[in-house]
């Protein structure tokens, strides 16, 4: 078997070595002869092994799930235990003519005086076999034994075949011996035949005599003294020339020197498609695989007077007519070889590059014409027996390295050899291949079942009877039937081509054709079953038909079964059928004329006269004229419509027929057919014709199938790495949608979650898949929700869909177009589909030994050609992964660094961005996994493991963002994992020669971005010019930063960037690396590169597949205890590592609403990095006291060495993020005792800052601090925190991150501008702030900076540039799946549709219907601040339409929600929002709504004032307008509003009053007094000192 161990030929074999190690020495060093057969004989003595458990153990097997696996293991046990017979057997001097099934035969030829001297050889090596392997214990509990028979004398050889392919036998008498001593002799024992025992030095042996002139039994050799085997052993060398002759190898024919004499007449042995794969330079590892093949073994037995030359014509004609009926058909004739009686032929179908879809059928057709041959052809044949089965095999090398065989080894083979015993003299086969040849079912009569020797469970058997007629009516309609509950998918362009059709032949009355053109599986037949429906329901009459290939050969019959159906007698019964034809036939054709129809429908009308007088030809002429009249005056009275499916089977007289019938008769004919070249003529001609028209199926969209799959499920929603999962195979397909959605149940791999059922707060990691999904995933839109349950899919935890293997049926299609390809391009796939769906050339040419770029590059031109591959181009997506080009600053050092690096090995991973002309994609369905199943598994470990090697090294960020781990410092923090040698294979694989691994390894060692301390200590001159101007005030800040655009770029006043490959590096790297190692077993390596993916899925706004990569790794680690004493995980990992995957997922947690769970998972990445959190208020005050006063021992602690240095940092980093956690998710919560936690949470991560050297997160940490002070209405602390984050600055261009950090910053500036009121400041630096984050590409950031800009644009009455940033908002969020996000958007939304003066982005019932959908959503529920908006901007519109119950259970949500509220942006737009609601309620809402008096209501509504102004204090942008709402509910109505001042000249709301919306008074200016408001409203002197109260 092909194992990267046993099998692993050496490259500088020449091509004649090659060719010698699958022969014996008997051929190889064969004496050149004539080319007519010839008999040679030569004395010899013959060793015959037979494995006994082996067809017991493959039996076991074949009832096992998982027979793939089990095939493989089933190869490997039998590759590995007769290979070291085969070494053994070598290493004695013996020749292995062959390896048949279980049974090895090995020949020594001598002369006849040396016979006694090999024989006492040939025992030792046989006892010595039986002591070494004699038993072999498998882990199924089936053992493995030996049955040894020795045989010596005359033995003669034979080549059977002719110049192109040829074959050894071996007969004779004493062949016949070794044959019959096995089968005498039991498990572990050795047999001598008769003759053997006559030969040998008899003193030698200790024998049981078995049978009287048959056999005797070996028990051991004596040992007599001066006798020394040693010396006999070199003695016996004397004998055999050909031995070995040196120690590295075991046969000197492998040494041969190169002939091509030789070479021609080795390779006549060896099957064509080896010898091809030989020829293209594979490596023998690369040559196994597994597949279906159709297996047809021939058993010839002849009578016992048989001369043996008269019999080994008989078996050279037998030979020549068998290899050319089975090579016609597709197949091969692998082996012949004899046994007592006859020989027996193995043939088989569907080898590598012989895949054919029909081969089931080929195969028993051709069986059936070589049983034929042989019966009536072959004279002295006694019997003639064939069987057939198809089924998974293992084709491949089996045996050592000197000496191997290709052959088939599987279950179906042993299956074979029974039923040729079991069913003598016939044409069996089994039910898997009755059912694959899709032959009429007449052409098979079952067998009874018997018992076979080790089948448990042989099936169902049946008898090929050959091709038969027979009357078939009734059974052909349309096997496809129309969806009643779903409708046609994307096929409004070929059922416009009916319509046009349709409507051409009743206006024009002309007949019309339309042919619908489309490969397997692409809706063919339910398009036609569209149409039939449509069709019926006009009110047309149809004539459906399917056909099969069988049909082609029948003349005429298409129309024969057509007109059947036409005549409704294709389902009467035979003795009613001529009457109900005579019915349909009155009136129409002369009664003398019906018997013209007796043979076509085999009815017996009596002969006439005047049909009598006809020849064939007037017959055939008439009966078509008669159809023509039939059938016109059908039309006549209704539309006639035929459907016809799979017309490519339709014979040529009907072809021929229906191009006539058109011209005549005003008809539609539908059909359907399969793209093939092999159209009859007439067929041709007819889609040739005006009336005809080819009209091409295309391939259904990706939301198409995705809504299909939706369906096939019985969900409404699908995750994202199912979508993946279905795009990746389907390519657009319907059925190969249909099948891998019934294979995902039928494997149960899937579980199914009730979609209504309201999402609650999890406790445990494990129980969140439901809830991270359902705002995550393709949905579509149920057909009815009433009454109906709605459910979404997830797919099991530990379950990798990468590795699911195809359905059968789809693994035969996919096997079927890798055969077409030649053995180079089949080799350069498989070895494409190891690395994945998409992949990098020089990735591509490491797994191809011994291919230069120019052929790697001449071959996938070829692909790409023929639309195997296509290139990936930088504008084009794969499925469901939209590619994106991020950018990053482009500095001096950088360019220095391209420059330097332009023509180096590290050039790879900067071309991953260029997918034009480096990386590939597969560009056909199902080729890429149909290739990787049919490896081995030993070899697909090996090759996963090279894929794993070399990518390793380019799994960090890119070189825009100078490397590093996306995990900070990552590979410092962990325990040697990546270097040590004794934590796996993988991790201490390191390729010496390849020069690109070495160059990346030592850029790896290189400080990461986040060591900036390296940046302050080698910057150059110039940098530290311009960072010794520290900004000092918000000024400097905003001035250096148009002053650092404006160097970027002088001419464009933008950033010049250099793209960020980070999404390509996950794409292409880390995600293909994590399936590598787990595809190998490596867990340790794949859980540090699962983290790494999550990172970097969570630094791309990316979380559902970040919780996809962290839900991977939670399932290496295992299930958790129950206890937490007893927590024990199924890998070993360091606790960094731990702590790491905690913070991820706490960050998920966060992100997905999951409040409680992520602190709790916050607080154990805490207590893992050393740093711990309290529970209680009591531990908040004893922590806050050691921060204040304690903590900042800790910073004058002495610096370690530069390893610990990044340990220190990489823990340190982590400490941040969990922290900056905890102060968000405390945040969320308005209590006092919440807040209390995130105060400490803001002072732990302020000190943890002090201890870090980057100025970067310096600056990102105060400006998340600035930003929590803002959200409390803690102003000083706001605006001094802010100014520490400007005075940090000073570095920040110098890297990615720091880029980042001032992008931060100038949003938090945008930020603090309109809070404070300064919008067109706010606009301008919002506008700035989205440059930079376009450039970066940081979705999440970006979509805050967005919204900050709409809501200055919107305060400024600017609605044009409202929708222009929702525009750009949706454009994020929509790729993203960001529920928050989304609601945000429609947030903002409402309110353009409230107060945009009829500017819309979105309508009303779209933002009802996503608040509706994601009501119960915990993302959402833990967003009191946008919520609040949300709820009372509903509550305002359904108050505008008079709709009070809406409006009541919107205000109730919004009151419900104004207490958890802070003081931010959001929090104090939606508590404005809710004031105005109450406005509303005081004004409008009818008396018979209120739950409560009116007065009551006021003082409410008062005291809700008074808490927007203690609370929201540090946004008081809204404050003057909130002022001016109090002051019109203190008067109580008794004022007009037409006069209210509204702050910055915008129109905040609109208040229902009187019947009349409030206008905009423009007459007013901002600066009016408050004195004028108050005189003209009216309000007492105790109002008004309120009203002037609330505004300062």
């Amino acid at each position: 078997m092909a194992t990267a161990k046993r099998l692993a030929a050496p490259p500088l074999w020449p091509i004649e070595a090659r060719l010698a190690a699958l022969l014996p020495d008997l051929l190889v060093f064969r004496k050149p002869r004539g080319s007519e057969p010839e008999l040679a004989t030569a004395q010899g003595v013959l060793l015959g092994v037979h494995v006994t458990g082996f067809t017991a153990l493959m039996d076991r097997f074949s009832l096992s799930c998982k027979l793939e696996h089990d095939m493989d293991r089933l190869a490997r046990i039998f590759s590995y235990y007769i290979s070291d017979i085969v070494e053994h057997v070598l290493c004695f001097g013996g020749d292995i003519l062959n390896i048949t099934g279980n049974v090895l035969l090995a020949l020594w030829t001598v002369e006849q005086n040396q016979l006694s001297d090999i024989i006492t050889l040939v025992a030792k090596c046989s006892l010595e076999i039986q002591e070494k392997f004699g038993i072999y214990h498998t882990r199924e509990g089936q053992d493995l034994q030996l049955k040894i028979g020795l045989s010596a004398g005359r033995i003669s050889q034979f080549i059977v075949g002719d110049e192109q392919r040829q074959y050894l036998l071996v007969i004779g008498r004493d062949v016949d011996g070794v044959q019959l001593a096995q089968r005498l002799a039991q498990a572990n024992e050795i047999v001598l035949s008769w003759n053997c025992w006559k030969l040998c030095e008899q003193y030698m042996f200790e024998v049981e005599i078995m049978r009287e002139d048959e056999a005797v039994k070996l028990r051991d050799m004596r040992i007599i003294d001066p006798f020394d085997f040693d010396e006999h052993f070199y003695k016996c060398l004397d004998y055999l020339p050909h031995y070995r002759t040196s120690a590295d190898i075991l046969r000197t024919a492998l040494e041969l020197d190169p002939d091509s004499a030789l070479e021609q007449t080795l390779r006549k042995h060896i099957m064509k498609n080896l010898l091809k794969k030989i020829d293209e330079g594979q490596p023998m590892e690369y040559i196994s695989e597994f597949r279906t093949v159709t297996i047809v073994l021939v058993s010839l037995e002849f009578h016992k007077t048989a001369w043996m030359l008269h019999l080994c014509h008989l078996i050279q004609e037998a030979a020549l007519y068998i290899s050319t009926v089975i090579e016609k058909g597709g197949g091969q004739l692998s082996r012949i070889f004899m046994f007592e009686t006859g020989c027996m032929f193995l043939c088989v179908f569907g080898l590598p590059g012989d895949k054919k879809p029909d081969e089931c059928a080929h195969a028993l057709e051709s069986s059936f014409n070589i049983f034929s041959f042989c019966w009536e052809n072959l004279a002295e044949t006694k019997l003639v027996s064939i069987s057939i089965t198809n089924g998974p095999v293992f084709c491949g090398m089996v045996g050592a390295v000197s000496r191997h065989e290709y052959t088939v080894i599987g279950p179906k083979v042993s299956l074979v050899a029974r039923m040729i015993t079991a069913y003598p003299g016939l044409v069996s086969c089994d039910e898997v291949t009755y059912l694959r040849s899709m032959l009429p079912a007449y052409n098979f009569k079952k067998l009874p079942e018997k018992m076979m020797k080790n089948i448990s469970n042989p099936g169902k058997i049946y008898e090929y009877v050959g091709h038969r007629r027979c009357i078939m009516f009734g059974k052909r309609h349309l096997a496809t039937e129309r969806n009643k509950n779903h409708s046609l998918l994307d096929r409004e362009k070929e059922l416009e081509a009916f319509r046009m059709a349709q409507q051409e032949c009743l206006h024009q009355k002309k007949g019309q054709a339309v042919l619908y053109e489309g490969g397997k599986g692409c809706g063919k037949s339910q398009l036609l079953a569209e149409i039939n429906f449509l069709a019926q329901k006009e009110g047309h009459r149809v004539l459906p038909l399917k056909l099969k290939k069988a049909d082609s050969k029948q003349c005429f019959y298409a129309i024969q079964t057509l007109m059947a159906i036409f005549f409704e007698i294709d389902t009467c019964p035979a003795h009613y059928r001529q009457e109900r034809l005579h019915k349909q036939l009155c009136g129409i054709v002369e009664e003398p004329l019906h018997c013209l129809f007796n043979d076509l429908f085999f009815v017996k009308f009596p002969l006439s006269f005047k049909v009598s007088h006809m020849d064939d030809l007037a017959r055939q002429q008439k009966i078509k004229t008669c159809f023509f009249e039939v059938l016109q005056k059908a039309v006549r009275e209704t539309p006639l419509i035929f459907l016809i499916d799979e017309a490519q089977y339709m014979d040529a007289a009907s072809w021929e027929f229906l191009g006539t019938l058109l011209s005549a008769v005003p008809v539609i004919v539908v059909m359907t057919l399969t793209p093939t070249s092999t159209l009859c003529g007439q067929a041709q001609h007819f889609l040739q014709t005006p009336p005809a028209v080819l009209v091409p199926i295309s391939k259904l969209a990706a939301t198409s199938l995705l809504r299909m799959a939706c369906w096939e499920l019985g969900v409404v929603s699908i995750p994202q790495e199912l979508q993946i999962y279905l795009l990746r195979r389907c390519f657009g397909n319907p059925l190969y949608c249909e099948v891998l959605c019934q294979d995902l149940l039928s494997k149960n791999i899937l579980c199914f979650h009730d979609l209504q059922k309201e999402e609650v707060e999890n406790s445990k990691w494990e129980t969140l898949s439901a809830n991270a999904v359902k705002s995550t995933m393709y949905s579509i839109s149920p057909a009815s929700s009433e009454g109906q349950e709605l459910y979404v899919c997830t797919v099991k935890d530990d379950v990798n869909l990468d590795t699911v293997l195809l359905p059968p049926l789809l693994k035969e299609i996919a096997v079927n177009q890798l055969d077409q390809l030649s053995p180079e391009e089949q080799s350069l796939v498989k070895c494409a589909a190891v690395i994945g769906h998409s992949f990098h050339i020089d990735l591509l040419q490491h797994l191809l030994p011994g291919w230069s770029k120019t052929k790697l590059l001449e071959v996938l031109k070829d692909l790409v050609d023929v639309h195997v591959l296509r290139w990936c181009s930088k504008g084009q997506a794969l499925p469901a992964e939209p590619m994106l080009v991020p950018s990053s600053v482009e500095t001096e050092h950088t360019k220095e660094e391209t420059k330097s690096d332009a023509d180096s090995p590290l050039k790879l991973q900067e071309e991953l961005s260029l997918p034009q002309t480096e990386v590939l994609e597969f560009g056909v369905p199902l080729l890429r996994e149909g290739a990787w199943e049919l490896w081995p598994k030993a070899q697909q470990t090996a090759l996963h493991l090279e894929c794993a090697c070399f990518l390793r090294d380019l799994a960090c960020r890119c070189g825009s963002c100078q490397g590093g781990d996306f995990v900070p410092f990552h590979r410092f923090a962990i325990c040697s994992t990546k270097s040590s040698s004794g934590t796996s294979r993988f991790c201490s694989y390191k390729d010496t020669g390849s020069i690109l691994t070495q160059v990346i390894t030592d850029r790896l060692q290189l400080p990461s971005p986040q060591d900036t301390f390296q940046f302050q200590t080698e910057s150059s001159r110039s940098q530290e010019a311009f960072t010794r101007e520290y900004c000092r005030t918000e000024e400097e800040f905003l001035d250096k930063v148009n002053r650092k655009l404006a160097q970027t770029n002088p001419k464009k006043g933008m950033l010049t960037t250099k793209p960020c490959h980070c999404r390509e590096v996950l794409k292409r790297v880390l995600s293909p690396l994590t399936q590598h190692c787990l595809v190998i077993g490596e867990t340790t390596c794949a859980f540090y590169y699962l983290l790494e993916s999550a990172a970097a899925s969570l630094d791309l706004s990316d979380n559902y597949m970040a919780f996809f990569y962290l839900r991977k790794a939670s399932s290496l680690l295992g299930q958790p205890s129950a206890f937490s004493f007893f927590k024990k995980h199924k890998m070993k990992i360091c606790q960094f590592e731990e702590a790491t995957f905690c913070r991820l997922q706490s960050e998920v947690c966060f992100n997905m609403g999951q409040i409680t769970l992520a602190k709790k998972l916050a607080r154990r990445a805490l207590r893992l990095l050393k740093r711990s959190f309290p529970w209680t208020w009591l531990g908040v005050i004893f922590q806050t006291f050691l921060e204040k006063c304690w903590y900042s021992c800790s910073l004058s602690q002495p610096r370690n060495n530069p390893s610990e240095k990044k340990k220190k940092l990489a823990v340190l980093q982590q400490q941040l993020h969990c922290l900056s956690l905890l102060r968000q998710l405390y945040s969320l919560e308005a209590t006092a005792s919440s807040r209390r936690f995130a105060c400490l949470a803001t002072l732990m991560q302020k000190n943890s800052v002090k201890e870090f050297p980057g100025e970067a997160q310096a600056v990102s940490t105060y400006v998340a601090l600035s930003q929590f002070s803002q959200n409390v209405g803690d102003k000083d602390e706001w605006l001094h925190r802010e100014q520490l984050a400007i005075q940090k600055s000073s570095l920040c261009w110098f890297s990615r991150e720091g880029l980042l950090a001032t992008a931060q910053l100038m949003q938090a500036l945008a930020y603090t501008k309109l809070c404070l009121g300064h919008l067109d400041f706010s606009i301008k630096l919002g506008f700035q702030a989205h440059e930079i984050c376009r450039h970066l590409k940081k979705p999440a950031l970006e979509n805050l900076v967005l919204s900050v800009l709409f809501r200055s644009a919107f305060l400024k009455k600017k609605f044009d540039l409202c929708v222009h940033v929702l525009e750009s908002q949706w454009a994020l969020i929509s790729q993203s799946h960001d529920v928050l996000g989304q609601a945000c958007f429609y947030s903002a939304c409402l309110d353009l549709l409230l107060y945009g003066k009829g500017w819309l982005c979105r309508p009303f019932g779209e933002c009802l219907h996503f608040i509706q959908h994601y009501e119960h959503s915990c993302i959402l529920n833990s967003q009191s601040n946008v919520m609040l908006g949300v709820h009372s901007s509903l509550a305002m519109w359904f108050a505008q339409d008079s709709q009070w119950n809406q409006f009541e259970y919107h205000f109730s949500k919004a009151r419900q929600l104004v207490k958890g509220t802070d003081a931010s942006l959001f929090g104090s737009h939606g508590f404005v929002r809710f004031l105005e609601c109450h406005v509303l309620v005081l004004q409008k809402m009818p008396e018979d709504v209120f739950l409560q008096t009116l007065a009551e209501t006021r003082r409410q509504t008062l005291t809700y004032f008074k808490e927007f102004f203690s609370r929201c204090v540090t946004c008081p942008v809204y404050h003057q307008w909130v002022s001016e709402l109090k002051a019109f509910v203190m008067r109580n109505g008794k004022m007009s509003l037409t006069n209210i001042i509204r702050p910055f000249d915008t129109c905040l709301t609109r208040i229902w009053i009187e019947g009349e919306f409030l206008e905009e008074n423009n007459s007013f200016e901002q600066n009016l007094e408050i004195q004028r408001f108050v005189r003209e409203a009216g309000v007492n002197k105790k109002d008004k000192e309120e009203i002037q109260e609330c505004i300062c």
